[in-house]
């Protein structure tokens, strides 16, 4: 088997460290250094930033490929929702599509949020994971032009407060946003999007939900799974 970390001086286990510090936890590089350095560790930021980008897509496509062969996602309800995120002054469109329990499917980026845009992004979601009996939307009439051109128009559902559950999943990559001062283009920002929720699928244990010692075992098995993930 291929060694990944073969050609690099630290071991496997800090990159994957580091790696799991930036991504998912509102930290900027610096921070991260920081922390690392309180450990014994002198990583330079730069070094930081190399490893999210380079071993970031790597442990994210890892994970997406375990839960959708294990189909850890719900086919009844979708909810879409998009949000603006400025990049040098200019806005563009972060559209995200989530399950009914909060797992996030796809994020997509454009520049337009027109009936072209919702529809490459609603493509994109039933290409991956294939329909749904219900998708949410909100009143945009992009979402509705999109899929009467896809002929599941009679899926689409709107009302009021029924898309709280994907307006709040932007929520945790806002926080992330803010850490990182804005992105710099569209790329990095459809790089760091995907694999941000891809590692927050990973780790979303639902521990409002259950009781101390169900959510320290959750936690424990999720921990165990990124340690095989990122191997």
């Amino acid at each position: 088997m291929k060694n990944t970390f073969r050609y690099f001086n630290s071991s496997a286990e800090v990159i994957r460290q580091t790696v799991l510090m930036y991504i998912r936890y509102p930290l900027s590089l610096r921070q991260v250094e920081d922390l690392l350095y309180e450990r014994g560790l002198d990583i330079s930021h730069e070094t930081v930033r190399y490893w999210w980008n380079r071993f970031g897509p790597m442990f994210a496509a890892e994970i997406r490929k375990k839960r959708i062969h294990c189909g850890n996602f719900s086919r009844w309800r979708w909810h879409l929702d998009e949000v603006f995120v400025q990049i040098n002054g200019e806005t563009h469109y972060l559209w995200r599509a989530v399950d009914h329990e909060g797992e996030v499917l796809e994020v997509y980026v454009t520049k337009h949020r027109d009936r072209r845009a919702a529809l490459s992004f609603i493509k994109r979601v039933l290409k991956r994971y294939g329909r749904p009996s219900e998708i949410v939307t909100d009143r945009l009439r992009s979402y509705r032009a999109a899929m009467r051109d896809l002929g599941n128009a009679e899926h689409q559902v709107c009302g009021k407060r029924l898309n709280n559950r994907a307006e709040n999943s932007h929520q945790p990559f806002r926080r992330r946003e803010g850490a990182m001062s804005k992105f710099k283009d569209i790329k990095t920002l459809q790089k760091f999007s995907s694999i941000h929720a891809s590692i927050h699928n990973h780790f979303n244990l639902e521990r409002h939900l259950v009781d101390r010692p169900t959510f320290k075992s959750r936690r424990s098995v999720a921990l165990t799974d990124w340690r095989l993930i990122a191997a």
